[in-house]
């Protein structure tokens, strides 16, 4: 972990309550939240820093613990009026896959508003869906390849911009470099969105913006499943 490894010792406490049912591990849990005092400055939800994660998975096990719902709340409130967003209403909490970051705060956002105060549900639940809707054509091209209006055809990915066999991939690098669209569609990857003003060129090499992961489409995935649940 980039950041530290407290906010990952209060992750696999709770999960471990959660898979054993054992008090040690809120136990364990409190302590990491003091030692590191991980409820203090938040500021994505990601592999690296996962304090708000935390946040909602304790505040669903540990519901009489009032730090974990209150430390989320000001979490979304700050995603809410107070962060970054691009022209177009993307919050910006990071320039490598822009998407990513906000795609996994708005699967929070809809955890809080099934899990957290009934007060707050209609506008987490808003926000969320605005953010995702975002990545699906509202602005007006898609970010999910094979999907809606214009999306992406030339994502930085290695197996789809091979050519068919038995062309090679490795010849003058051609994977990389051809200028034409990917010879294979990889339906359902969110690249990595645009910049914070704005612009996003649907480019091969730009692997900062344009490139797909693993972690770009999980809580990507989860928030689409709420926004089906709840419609």
């Amino acid at each position: 972990s980039w950041s530290g490894y407290g906010d990952e010792l209060l992750w696999g406490a709770l999960w471990l309550y959660r898979a054993t049912g054992d008090d040690t591990y809120l136990t364990k849990a409190q302590e990491a939240w003091d030692e590191f005092n991980l409820g203090e400055d938040p500021m994505e939800f990601s592999w690296d820093d996962k304090k708000v994660g935390s946040y909602a998975l304790g505040m669903m096990l540990d519901p009489d613990n009032t730090k974990y719902e209150d430390s989320l709340k000001a979490f979304l409130k700050y995603l809410q009026e107070d962060a970054p967003y691009t022209p177009g209403g993307l919050v910006y909490l990071n320039e490598w896959g822009s998407n990513r970051h906000a795609a996994n705060v708005a699967f929070i956002a809809l955890w809080a508003a099934k899990y957290g105060d009934p007060a707050d549900a209609d506008t987490n639940r808003q926000w969320a869906e605005g953010q995702i809707n975002y990545m699906l054509g509202d602005i007006g091209h898609s970010f999910v390849i094979g999907f809606g209006v214009d999306p992406p055809s030339h994502p930085h990915h290695r197996s789809s911009s091979c050519p068919i066999p038995p062309d090679s991939c490795l010849k003058d690098r051609w994977g990389y470099t051809q200028p034409g669209p990917n010879p294979h569609t990889l339906y359902g990857a969110l690249v990595g969105g645009p910049a914070k003003d704005g612009s996003y060129t649907d480019v091969r090499s730009d692997f900062q913006h344009n490139e797909v992961a693993c972690d770009y489409n999980a809580a990507f995935a989860g928030a689409l499943s709420a926004m089906v649940e709840n419609n």
